[in-house]
């Protein structure tokens, strides 16, 4: 027996009005294996979920839905973005003292290349409990890409948050230049604070090259010179260093620290920042670096794919931003989207290859020749029941065959029938 053709892939309308996502699992299982792939690695993602809804789910599997999720995520984000630049709509309102920061951290990639992933945070300055200015409220936006892309994709945080409408702004960042180009996009009229830990790194090199008697005289300089910089800003430190009296083998470097701290000596005035409210340390996106992106993309073996990656970014920075109850509906709404538009393409794909069936010509062929016809004979005698006649081959009307059973159901006699 034949067996039956593969019925293939179809869709009922009910999964429409279900608002059901694409493959076997309820929506709300769908959530739960992608949040979790958000937060741990897959495997782990996968031993948690069965450990909790008792459905066990390939790793594999985990890792597909995961990565399709956040996908449609970095979409949307671009998107958005797009319509802010053609569109230019006013932003939020924002709060009173915020201050954003960005820095890059390295992933691992596969084939042993790594790739920098720049992250930019943004939050509100407040007081701490000990009276000195902390931020909080931070909100993240992390991705694989260049330092221009970056900038201009930063725009949909930014706007969010209703930085450009805060009425005062301060951006503490380390001395890279694209950080500066950053700033300048996104809020030109910011306070530039440079990093106090980058600077003191240029002091300590400096303290190096000088001429010490010993390590402990290195290190009470530098802790006084560090003082006077927090203290009194860095005009006084400058004046001191360019005082110093260095080895000519190492006057090449000094002038190199000393030029890098002289062209950000705007952005080293401490004490005035102090005074003002302002956070001098970039630990903000330091911590960042940390939660957002090294907790999830540097684990142990770990090595990504780069198209895989910016999606796992997406997908930690709105749970690390505590927008997940806000962003994942819109993620729904896509990959249900996406999945009635395939139902609708394979249904179309279907309907049209059986219209081209049905309208195909017919084709025709040739009959075969008929085998000639045979004139009629007499059958052989030997088949011939007894008491019959040649020209027939049924019984005799007397004939016993007719009395039994089988006999009258295959050669019915009316004239027999009541015997």
């Amino acid at each position: 027996m034949r067996s039956a053709p593969n019925a293939g892939l179809d869709f009922f309308l009910l999964d429409e009005e279900l608002a059901l996502l694409p493959g076997e699992y309820t929506p709300h299982l769908y959530e739960c294996l992608v949040r979790l792939g958000a937060w741990m690695p897959f495997q782990a993602a996968v031993n948690t979920l069965a450990g909790i809804v008792r459905v066990r789910v390939s790793p594999s599997t985990a890792v597909r839905m995961t990565e399709t999720a956040g996908a449609v995520y970095v979409e949307l984000q671009s998107e958005e973005v797009a319509e802010l630049e053609r569109k230019a709509p006013p932003a939020p309102a924002g709060a009173e003292q915020m201050v954003f920061s960005g820095d890059g951290a390295m992933v691992p990639l596969l084939h042993g290349e790594w790739k920098e992933v720049r992250t930019l945070v943004v939050g509100e300055v407040g007081k701490a409990t000990t009276g000195e200015s902390c931020t909080q409220a931070q909100s993240y936006f992390s991705r694989l890409t260049t330092a221009e892309e970056f900038t201009r994709l930063a725009l949909v945080e930014t706007h969010r948050r209703g930085l450009e409408n805060s009425r005062q702004v301060g951006a503490v960042v380390d001395g890279a230049e694209w950080l500066q180009g950053l700033i300048d996009h996104h809020a030109p009229k910011a306070v530039r604070i440079l990093d106090f830990a980058h600077a003191a790194q240029r002091i300590a090199a400096i303290a190096v090259l000088m001429p010490q008697e010993s390590d402990v005289a290195a290190q009470e300089w530098l802790s006084k010179k560090l003082h006077t910089l927090k203290a009194e800003g860095a005009h006084k430190l400058l004046e001191e260093l360019r005082q110093l009296s260095i080895p000519l083998s190492r006057q090449e470097a000094f002038a190199e620290h000393v030029a890098y701290l002289e062209k950000r000596q705007e952005q080293m005035r401490y004490p005035e920042f102090i005074q003002q409210g302002w956070p001098i340390g970039s630990g903000m996106v330091e911590s960042a670096n940390k939660l957002v992106v090294e907790a999830r993309l540097k684990g142990a073996g770990m090595h990504w794919q780069p198209a895989h990656v910016n999606p796992m970014l997406a997908l930690r920075t709105i749970l690390c931003s505590h927008r997940w109850d806000e962003a994942w509906p819109q993620i729904e709404q896509r990959l249900c989207s996406q999945a009635r538009q395939k139902r609708y393409q394979l249904a179309q794909q279907r309907f049209k290859a059986k219209c081209k069936r049905t309208t195909a010509p017919i084709p025709t062929q040739t009959p075969a020749p008929s085998p000639p016809l045979l004139p009629a004979s007499d059958p052989p005698a030997d088949t011939q029941m007894p008491g019959s006649s040649p020209q027939s081959r049924r019984p005799a009307p007397d004939h016993p065959w007719r009395r039994s059973p089988i006999g009258r159901a295959r050669y019915h006699n009316p004239t027999s029938a009541k015997s």
